[in-house]
């Protein structure tokens, strides 16, 4: 059981916390106030009478604006980042529009996380451009649209989730209240309990609630569900579809590909800093020549691997009849195994998962 800390202890770390997250903002894209504008020495947007008053901006130079759609929210455009001798994104152009969800994929090392920072203004390009909701990531300006869902967070852990997220709502313009992004995200059993004493699982659910109560037209989760469980998990993906359902742009970058083919509407698959793979998730699969086919069969597993075309052929757990084949050739093989058994039954053929297409595809990357 929890016990209140007194105001003599939480006031002092309530206005540290106010200060980091304020500090934060510049840093981390969300809308700066007074100190932040000291920091940009600008104004942010205002409305005062009916009439927005808009910062002044640089003049934007032509190399800035080249290969920019206006129908992007986000997008790189033939950029390039080295770490020393290391070439992380090499000649890299991708794009992110209104409304859908992109799932970034790739082994570890090729280039998602540097193309997340680029977009983040984290880093800076050796080489092309980057735009941020129609300006520079660098911009203050440019940052109030987004949230952000990092995989390694630091929150204070004597502040319940509901003061977290009245905190960081109140460096937004418009932001969801406390009692709408409880409801949204479904974290209403969490939102007085301190995070130090939730679980891991649970705090990625208040995360995944302080990267949304901002109304991000913009969103970047990286491993959003690591650590949830199925229910939590099922919840999180109902949330994100709403969100895109609801016109709001999301980046997902994910080790979990049945996350990505739950999730995405486009998949873009990196590997050396290239992009290897652009498509639907339909798309990204028929990229694949291998099949599955599964059957009730009396044949020997060791005779079916010896057909044409098998790449594997095991026994499904748990049971002592139904084979699992991988095939380069599902219509060969199905048509030799009617002859080796006429009397099979429940077949089914099915096209490569997503997981398939992308083992395959970086296989042959690298």
């Amino acid at each position: 059981m929890d016990l209140p800390l007194p105001w003599t202890v939480k006031f002092p770390a309530i206005v540290a916390v106010t200060l980091g997250v304020l500090l934060a903002s510049y840093h981390l894209l969300v809308r700066p106030t007074f100190l932040g504008e000291l920091l940009n020495g600008r104004r942010v947007p205002r409305r005062s009478a009916g009439i927005e008053v808009r910062p002044a901006r640089h003049p934007a130079r032509a190399s800035d604006t080249a290969d920019f759609t206006e129908a992007s929210v986000a997008e790189l455009a033939g950029v390039t980042r080295r770490y020393g001798k290391r070439l992380a994104l090499d000649g890299l152009s991708l794009a992110v529009r209104p409304g859908e969800l992109l799932a970034v994929l790739g082994p570890n090392g090729a280039g998602k996380s540097t193309a997340i920072g680029l977009w983040l203004g984290l880093l800076e390009p050796d080489g092309g451009s980057v735009r941020l909701l129609g300006g520079s990531p660098r911009d203050v300006v440019s940052r109030l649209g987004v949230g952000v869902m990092m995989q390694e967070v630091a929150l204070a852990p004597m502040l319940s989730a509901r003061e977290h997220i009245a905190l960081t709502a109140s460096v937004y313009r418009a932001p969801l209240t406390v009692g709408e992004t409880l409801a949204l995200t479904a974290t209403e059993a969490l939102a007085d309990r301190r995070y130090g004493k939730l679980s891991a699982g649970q705090k990625r659910q208040v995360q995944f609630a302080l990267a949304v109560c901002g109304r991000p037209r913009l969103l970047f989760l990286d491993e959003p569900t690591v650590g949830l469980d199925v229910q939590a998990r099922e919840a999180m993906w109902r949330t994100i579809r709403h969100l895109r359902d609801n016109g709001c742009a999301i980046v997902l970058t994910t080790h979990y590909l049945e996350e990505a083919e739950a999730l995405a509407d486009r998949v873009v698959v990196l590997a050396q800093g290239r992009q290897i793979a652009e498509g639907s998730v339909d798309e990204m699969r028929a990229l694949v020549t291998r099949k599955r086919v599964r059957c009730v069969s009396t044949v020997a597993l060791d005779e079916i691997r010896r057909w044409a075309g098998v790449v594997d052929a095991v026994r499904k757990p748990g049971t002592l009849e139904v084979v699992e084949v991988t095939t380069s050739n599902a219509e060969a093989l199905v048509r030799r195994w009617l002859d080796a058994d006429p009397h099979l039954s429940r077949l089914e053929v099915e096209q490569a998962s997503l997981a398939d297409a992308f083992t395959e595809l970086t296989q042959e990357a690298a």
